[in-house]
């Protein structure tokens, strides 16, 4: 605020309560100018995110501080092998992690331990090669061919991941963004990019 405005309040309520008036003032004026930046970009932009449970180990840990990217997905759809934050099914309430596996017009089955796509590329049939996980097995026996807008997901941790197996598919519409960067623990701190697949 200008000096000429401090003065004005300093005449009118004497030097003290102006001078304290002036700083209110201006602290009113700093928070309301940080508001108007932060909640857009907090509330459509990024998100922060705490990973809860073992379901995506190695690659995240219970705890972790993460945040997550909501506008990439305002212009394009989630690509296979993207690590993203969603509502999850039954209780929309809750926001689970996990990693983007099937896409839209796929079929996925799961047999003898592997994940097998059926693309238009490969008809047939494509064993998917994952170097992320730790155990090359992800047990179940499903197969699933996926409509508009629906997506197959996994953890990371098979073994102790509730995912698509269980629920079934997740709607592009439940999706809320993509993992951008771990910040926390600042040991782990890094951003995230999608593997190559043998696809």
């Amino acid at each position: 605020m200008a000096p000429a405005f401090e003065q004005h309040l300093q005449e009118r309520f004497g030097l003290v309560t102006g001078s304290i008036v002036f700083f209110i003032l201006e602290v009113v004026q700093i928070v309301a100018i940080s508001a108007a930046i932060i909640i857009p970009i907090r509330y459509f932009l990024i998100q922060p995110f705490y990973v809860k449970g073992a379901s995506m180990e190695p690659n995240f840990y219970d705890h972790e501080y993460l945040i997550i990217d909501e506008l990439s997905y305002r212009f394009r759809e989630p690509d296979r092998g993207e690590i993203i934050v969603f509502r999850y099914p039954r209780d929309p309430s809750q926001f689970f992690i996990k990693r983007v596996i099937g896409l839209p017009g796929e079929t996925i089955e799961i047999s003898n331990g592997k994940i097998i796509l059926y693309t238009s590329e490969h008809p047939n049939g494509e064993v998917l090669d994952e170097s992320y996980i730790v155990e090359d097995r992800t047990d179940g026996k499903t197969r699933v061919t996926l409509g508009e807008k629906e997506y197959f997901l996994l953890g990371d941790n098979r073994d102790e991941s509730l995912d698509s197996r269980a629920f079934g598919t997740v709607k592009r519409a439940g999706i809320i963004g993509r993992v951008w960067i771990r910040g926390l623990p600042l040991s782990r701190l890094g951003t995230f990019e999608p593997p190559e697949y043998n696809l």
